[in-house]
């Protein structure tokens, strides 16, 4: 047997979500049956792979045209298939009550997102991350593919036609905005020594006399609140612009230092930290959790922390109906993490993007409960899956992309989640809006909540 029955009733919620119904995965050797309750005919996928139930990133890929068998594809004509064995033609067969389906759809949908592929692997960067151009979605030059949407989308036309009087789920795109909060202010939480290197900086640098004059003048007001010039302190125009989209900006605090150079120089109970959340929350936004850089690999300093922002927000009056963040850099440990935030008391986690690439690292622009791999059992946290960060797409240290470039890049990842009716999670650092150049590509890409 491939999939545990864990696995499976997983995968039956997964189906509900997208669809609308209930339905049922019966397992026989290395067939999957998908059966509905009342109702005549089945769905068959006769061609299980071990590869998907597997860490692995070393098979092939085919592709699979979709109108060639009379389905529409709603990105691209032909659809990435990774698979160990040939794609028979044609790919799927019907009958009356019931169709056969020759590629083993579900074992993708559990591959991707449970990110089995990532479980035990060494092959990880300078932070210890399992980064882009390892997955085996890098190398077959599928990560900017929503693969598990496209695929559950031609599902859905197989159940269609199978199942002609349902009418399944309808999904509507939207956008998701978010703010990892590593520097409120350029100058205001600085000791003098950091505050001069930052002054001679701005002036060698950077070429910004200005910031190196006002700098002593910011950090000596900036004990109760931010000062309105520091460069960093953006968090109203992002508000502006979120209100302008009806958006909602989720802001995400770190609560701990675990390292003394990559954490944060703010600790949450300042005064103007407190002040910055308050008004975060009255505007109607939210507010979330950054653990600290080393706490990855460390369920209980996530959980301290968690419980350090509830703390704060609780002694300022702000209650949230749900409470989730991402890890610093991006950091992650397959499940260790997982299961930390899920064990943290958090509702959902949004790190599962690439730093060194943007795309799909699950596979979905969908958020989704989290299953862990390892101890195949379903967990109590929804998976948000982040799709573009800035630094990604515009850092000389990633993709480093002139603006023309980078805004195209970012319309079309987010036009990719129009087409399957998904989210696009947009990570932009506060701290990354100090020119007017990242402002205006900011603004253009998020335009209207539309395509």
């Amino acid at each position: 047997m491939l999939f545990a029955d864990s696995a499976l009733r997983w995968l039956e919620v997964i189906l509900k979500e997208r669809f609308g119904y209930k339905f049922d995965l019966v397992q026989y050797s290395n067939t999957l049956i998908l059966k509905l309750s009342g109702f005549q005919g089945e769905i068959k996928f006769d061609r299980l792979q071990e590869v998907f139930h597997q860490s692995s990133s070393d098979f092939p890929c085919h592709q699979w045209n979709a109108s060639s068998d009379g389905y529409a594809a709603p990105i691209e004509e032909k659809l990435p298939a990774p698979t160990e064995i040939d794609l028979p033609t044609p790919l799927i067969e019907e009958t009356k009550f019931s169709a056969v389906i020759h590629y083993d759809i579900l074992g993708l949908v559990y591959w991707m997102l449970t990110r089995l592929e990532e479980v035990g692997r060494t092959d990880l960067d300078d932070h210890q991350r399992f980064p882009a151009t390892s997955s085996h979605a890098y190398h077959h030059a599928y990560l900017e593919r929503p693969i598990v949407d496209e695929w559950l989308i031609i599902l859905g036309q197989v159940i269609q036609r199978v199942w002609p009087q349902l009418v399944l789920r309808r999904h509507e795109f939207s956008i998701k905005v978010s703010h990892d909060v590593d520097r409120p202010s350029r100058y205001g939480f600085r000791p003098f020594k950091p505050l001069v290197r930052a002054m001679v900086g701005d002036v060698v640098k950077n070429r910004n006399i200005r910031g190196a004059l006002i700098a002593p003048w910011v950090r000596f007001n900036s004990r109760q609140r931010l000062h309105w010039a520091d460069p960093f302190n953006t968090f109203d125009w992002l508000m502006d612009v979120s209100e302008a989209n009806n958006l909602k900006s989720a802001f995400y605090f770190i609560c701990g230092r675990t390292h003394p150079i990559k954490d944060a120089d703010y600790e949450p109970e300042h005064p103007a930290i407190r002040n910055l959340i308050r008004r975060i929350h009255e505007r109607g936004h939210e507010i979330g959790l950054h653990p600290s850089y080393s706490t990855f690999q460390k369920p209980d300093l996530i959980k301290q922390e968690a419980e350090r922002l509830k703390r704060i927000c609780a002694e300022e009056g702000i209650q949230q109906s749900q409470w989730g963040g991402r890890m610093h850099y991006l950091r992650w440990e397959h499940p260790t993490t997982l299961r930390a935030w899920a064990d943290a008391g958090m509702s959902y986690e949004s790190t599962m993007g690439y730093a060194d690439r943007p795309g799909f690292r699950c596979g979905t622009c969908f958020e989704y409960p989290a299953f862990d791999p390892v101890a195949m059992e379903q967990v109590q946290l929804r998976v948000r899956p982040l799709i573009a960060m800035e630094a990604s797409v515009l850092s000389p240290q990633y993709l480093g992309l002139e603006q023309a470039a980078a805004i195209q890049k970012f319309k079309d990842l987010k036009e990719s989640c129009a087409k399957v009716g998904g989210q696009f999670v947009l990570l932009w650092h506060n701290s990354e809006l100090y020119h007017k150049s990242s402002r205006d590509v900011y603004s253009e890409i998020l335009g209207s909540t539309r395509c």
